[in-house]
C-alpha cells in the first residue's frame, strides 16, 4: 500500500484568509481522507463499490450538514467550513464527495430550508450522524437539464398522497433510507416529498457498468403508487425554485469539490516530476513539464480565490445562484484539464490505479456533468450579464 504523501499547495498563502476554526477543520477532514479513504479508494473504485464503513467517520468530520444549527444535530458551522469539508473529502474521490454533498444540500438542507419542525426534529439528527443515508429525486429519464418538464407526479388520495413517476441518476439510492423526491401535483405545481424505503411501490434498482464515480453507487428511483402520507410534504416552499436552491447550495460545494481534485492532481504530477528520470535529469527539469506544473498551480490558485470570496459571500446572505453557477463550471472544467495534463505527465503510469489522476479524470467527467451541465452553466452567466435567456 503506498503512503497518502500529499501536500496541499498554496501559493498564494490563502490560509492567511481562513481562521484558525476553518483550518483545524481542514486539517481534521485532510487526516482522516489520509487515514480512511486513500488506503481503500483505488480498490474500491476497481470493484466499482461504495465503501460503506466511511459513513460514521465523514459524519465525524462534519461531511453531512455542517452548516445545519446545532439543535437539529448539525455543527453550524459557517459556509467556507462546509466548502473546505467538500474540498478535502474530494481530494480523496469525488464519489464518497458526492455521498457527502447530497446528503448535506440535497437532502438535510431542503427538510431544515422547507420542511416543518417536526420533519427537521424527525430527520435531520438521524442524517448528521450517518444513522439516516438520503437521496435526491429530481432528474427524470427524459428531463436532466429542463427539471420543469418533470412527469412525476402525485394525487391527494384524501388521507395520503399516491405517487408515480421514476428518477434516474440518484447518487445514494440504491442504499437510501429516504429520498426527497420532486414531483408535480395535479395542477402541475412542484412539490418536495420525503419518500422512506420499504413504503410499498418504492424500488431503488441500481446502476451498472459506469466508468465514472465507480466508489459511489447510483441508481434510480421508481414510483408504483407510492402511498406517501400528508406529513411527508415539505411544506414551505413550492415551484421549481425549491430544487433549484437545494442545487445552489450543492454547486457550492461542488466548486470547492473541484479544487480538491485538482490539488491531488497536480500534487501527484509535481512529485512524480522530481523522481522520474529521462534523458539523465527530473522530468521536472525540462520547459514542457514546468510549463505545465506552472499552468496548473496558477488555475488552482485563482479557483481557490474565486471559491473563498464565494464563501463570503454566501456567510453574508449575497451571493447569487449565476455566481455560484460561474464557480461550479470554471473550477470543474480546471480541475479536468489539470487532470488531462497529470495524466500525460505520468505517461503510461498515469493510466494505473497506482496513482489517483486517472481516477479522478474519470470521475469529473460526471462532476462537469451533474447538477448542470458546463453548457448550461455558460448560458446561467450569459443570460445574467445580457439579461436574455438563450434556453428557449
Amino acid at each position: 500500500m503506498k503512503p497518502d504523501l500529499y501536500q496541499s499547495p498554496d501559493y498564494y498563502q490563502l490560509d492567511d484568509l481562513l481562521t484558525e476554526e476553518h483550518k483545524l477543520i481542514r486539517d481534521s477532514a485532510r487526516a482522516w481522507v489520509k487515514k480512511e479513504v486513500s488506503p481503500i479508494i483505488e480498490e474500491y473504485a476497481q470493484k466499482a463499490e461504495f465503501p460503506k464503513q466511511l459513513i460514521p467517520g465523514l459524519a465525524e468530520i462534519g461531511g453531512f450538514g455542517p452548516y445545519i444549527p446545532a439543535e437539529y444535530g448539525g455543527a453550524g458551522l459557517d459556509q467556507i467550513s462546509y466548502g473546505l469539508i467538500m474540498q478535502e473529502i474530494e481530494r480523496g474521490d469525488s464519489g464518497v464527495r458526492s455521498t457527502s454533498s447530497v446528503q448535506s444540500s440535497l437532502v438535510m438542507y431542503p427538510i431544515w430550508k422547507y420542511g416543518n419542525e417536526e420533519q427537521r426534529n424527525k430527520y435531520l439528527p438521524k442524517l448528521a450522524t450517518g444513522e439516516m443515508i438520503g437521496c435526491f429525486g429530481l432528474t427524470e429519464p427524459d428531463f436532466g437539464s429542463n427539471p420543469g418538464g418533470m412527469v412525476t407526479n402525485f394525487k391527494d388520495m384524501g388521507d395520503h398522497y399516491l405517487l408515480n413517476g421514476a428518477k434516474m441518476w440518484i447518487s445514494n439510492a440504491p442504499f437510501a433510507d429516504i429520498a426527497v423526491v420532486w414531483a408535480k401535483n395535479e395542477e402541475g405545481r412542484i412539490h418536495g416529498l420525503i419518500v422512506e424505503r420499504g413504503m410499498a411501490g418504492f424500488s431503488t434498482p441500481e446502476t451498472h457498468n459506469k466508468w465514472s464515480l465507480r466508489a459511489s453507487a447510483t441508481g434510480e428511483l421508481i414510483f408504483d403508487n407510492v402511498k406517501v402520507p400528508k406529513e411527508n410534504l415539505l411544506p414551505n416552499k413550492s415551484g421549481l425554485g425549491a430544487p433549484l436552491g437545494c442545487l445552489d447550495s450543492a454547486r457550492y460545494g461542488i466548486a470547492w469539490g473541484a479544487i480538491g481534485a485538482a490539488m491531488d492532481c497536480y500534487d501527484t504530477a509535481l512529485r512524480y516530476s522530481k523522481e522520474r528520470i529521462q534523458f539523465d535529469k527530473p522530468i521536472g527539469a525540462t520547459q514542457l513539464q514546468q510549463k505545465k506544473l506552472a499552468e496548473m498551480i496558477t488555475e488552482i490558485t485563482k479557483a481557490q480565490l474565486l471559491t473563498w470570496r464565494l464563501g463570503v459571500l454566501r456567510n453574508e446572505n449575497r451571493a447569487t445562484s449565476a455566481q455560484i453557477s460561474m464557480a461550479k463550471r470554471n473550477n470543474v472544467a480546471m480541475a479536468l484539464d489539470i487532470a488531462r495534463e497529470a495524466r500525460q505527465m505520468l505517461g503510461g503510469m498515469g493510466i494505473t490505479g497506482e496513482y489517483s489522476i486517472m481516477r479522478h479524470m474519470m470521475n469529473l467527467e460526471s462532476v462537469v456533468t451533474y447538477e448542470g451541465t458546463h453548457d448550461i452553466h455558460l448560458l446561467i452567466t450569459g443570460m445574467d450579464v445580457t439579461g436574455f435567456s438563450a434556453f428557449k
